[in-house]
């Protein structure tokens, strides 16, 4: 069993669901374990996230063996009334370009790209 990230004090500008959410849009075969290594959360969160995430229409999965395949709807507004009529996919060319650049590795999508022209 992995052991439990380290926990964080204080408060951050991106949730964890928009980090779920970053590192599914970056692969969408990840498992739930690299998630909660990649987003330092435990994979009970992750579980939990990915949940509310499927709950509410921001993403679903498809089972294949013992692998999940997620997809993400793109078209789906954000949650708070401030960003009222942004896109998800919005949200995501920003945060995934950031982590690609960060990193300085290419994405490994092998779904359909996250549109970075809306919004704009």
């Amino acid at each position: 069993m992995a052991a439990v990230p380290e926990s964080h004090t204080g408060w951050t500008f991106i949730t964890s669901h928009a980090r779920v959410l970053a590192a599914i849009a970056d692969n969408p075969n990840i498992r739930i374990r690299e998630i909660a290594a990649h987003c330092r959360l435990t994979e009970r969160a992750v579980s939990r996230i990915i949940s509310d995430l499927e709950q509410d229409g921001y993403l679903s999965h498809t089972r294949e063996g013992r692998t999940n395949t997620y997809r993400i709807d793109p078209d789906k507004v954000l949650r708070h009334p401030a960003e009222a009529g942004l896109p998800v996919a919005s949200l995501l060319s920003l945060l995934v370009q950031a982590e690609t650049e960060r990193t300085g590795t290419p994405t490994t999508r092998t779904q359909q790209p996250v549109d970075t022209t809306v919004g704009r």
